[in-house]
């Protein structure tokens, strides 16, 4: 028996492959099938099953174009409904590969198909649950991605409560946990950077597993500090229920190279958004008016899902050379398929054809540090959670997280200057860049952020809650 986990850093998410006497399942792949087809293959095995834990609402999951190519069937828990072929297991069901049994566990709450698959060895002993968005290491999966109008969050955490208690928690200690998903995830609060435990363990650590805890605790626990779920969940959640373009197909269509002129013909013809995905400091020394930056060597994939409203967006590509496919790619794993090229010898093509680029000041935080006895603002583009536990000790700061850049900053005055700032510089960049576009010429990046800030020994504090006696 063997089982592999394959970790995808950006998403946060792990597929697994298992394989037992040539005989191979794959649970929750990537859209890009290849490196489970490559690993069957190497492995001289014939994929037969293919198990999703849930609809997902971060990523586009690989199922449809996978059982398109091996035959393999399509699982998913009880309640789901698919637009394509697909087995809907019954709680309990037993399904045999090779020398080892997978049970289904039903396991509503995250959402109501949710389901939890046990995997036994050829002699009848539970060895691992792949638990999807039911349990994390440290954390359990939000219960708010499935609100009905006759089912509410708090419906959804007592489901959930339900489902730990009845149907993981009295596996033995010893079982492994494989989630879908470790830190940085959007499916949880407060995911551990590990990406597999012991059940043991996380009975032990894992606040929502506590024994004492009641089923009102939970569902206060649970529910309590949730954050506005990404735009682009419900839209991934349909095209994993209803099936999507194969995704060579979207690498055919999107890595095409466009000239200079040609480009620029297809941004004004498609109205396509230029996508800048190199890294800030590299963007900020020359970019095409108007492009906006998210760079691939970072959370790249969540960040175009938060950020970008329409899936269907024409988008045109600026990229370091040679990571065009890797972009195309990302792009489409959150639903992002109307890719129609990318501009051909990149930035400097564009300069060498006299075409007009834009920049944006970005200075050190000990330079921010000497503006701050002066008459200026500062954003600070982090999350909520990461300013009130930490942010410069100035009346000049007002904290605007990027996730909502697109509804909640617009009260800004394009006449001011802004020195904006995040944790490490990524986020910042993002923000300056979307401001630029929308007419804001006075933005200063704060260059590596947070991080940089503390190490220029700027005041930071925390945010003290006022006394309510």
């Amino acid at each position: 028996m063997k089982i592999e986990q394959i970790y995808t850093g950006c998403l946060a998410q792990g597929a697994y492959y298992i394989e037992s006497e040539g005989e191979a399942v794959i649970i929750d792949p990537l859209r890009e099938t290849k490196p489970y087809l490559d690993k069957a293959d190497k492995e001289n095995a014939t994929i037969k099953y293919i198990f999703e834990t849930h609809f997902h609402a971060d990523f586009v999951s690989g199922h449809v174009s996978l059982a398109e190519a091996t035959g393999a069937k399509i699982v998913f828990g009880p309640t789901a409904k698919t637009s394509y072929a697909a087995h809907i297991a019954k709680d309990e069901e037993v399904f045999t590969v090779g020398k080892i049994t997978i049970t289904v566990l039903h396991t509503p709450g995250h959402t109501q198909e949710s389901s939890t698959f046990l995997l036994k060895d050829e002699n009848g002993k539970d060895v691992a649950i792949f638990s999807g968005d039911t349990l994390f290491i440290g954390d359990v999966g939000r219960p708010d991605l499935a609100v009905k109008s006759d089912l509410t969050r708090e419906d959804l955490a007592g489901l959930l409560f339900d489902s730990l208690r009845n149907k993981i928690m009295p596996l033995a200690d010893e079982v492994i946990v494989y989630p879908a998903h470790g830190a940085g995830s959007a499916c949880g609060k407060n995911m551990s950077k590990e990406t597999f435990d012991t059940l043991g363990n996380q009975k032990a650590s894992n606040y929502a597993l506590r024994a004492d805890m009641t089923k009102e605790e939970f569902i206060s626990e649970v529910t309590k500090g949730l954050s506005t779920p990404p735009q682009y969940f419900p839209k991934n959640v349909q095209m994993n229920k209803e099936g999507y373009t194969h995704i060579d197909q979207i690498l055919a269509n999107g890595n095409t190279p466009l000239n200079p002129q040609l480009f620029e013909e297809v941004v004004n013809a498609e109205g396509a958004l230029m996508l800048d995905t190199r890294s800030p400091q590299t963007f900020k020394d020359a970019f095409i008016p108007n492009s906006i930056n998210i760079g691939v060597k970072g959370g790249f994939a969540p960040w175009v899902g938060a950020l970008i409203v329409d899936l269907k967006q024409p988008i045109v590509i600026i990229a370091d050379e040679g990571s065009e496919e890797e972009v195309i790619t990302r792009l489409s794993r959150v639903g992002y398929d109307n890719t129609l090229g990318f501009l051909e010898g990149g930035i400097e093509a564009w300069k060498e054809a006299g075409k007009e680029i834009d920049q944006i000041e970005s200075i050190s935080a000990e330079e921010l540090k000497n503006r701050l006895s002066g008459d200026i603002e500062v954003i600070d583009a982090r999350k909520l959670s990461e300013y009130v536990s930490e942010h410069i000790n100035s009346d000049k700061v007002i904290n605007k997280a990027l996730d909502v850049i697109n509804t909640e900053w617009n009260d800004l005055d394009k006449n001011a200057t802004y020195h904006i700032h995040c944790a490490g510089g990524y986020r910042s960049m993002i923000a300056s860049s979307i401001l630029k576009s929308r007419g804001f010429e006075n933005i200063i990046d704060v260059k590596g952020g947070f991080k940089a800030i503390k190490e220029a020994d700027i005041e930071v504090t925390a945010f003290v809650c006022p006394s309510t006696l």
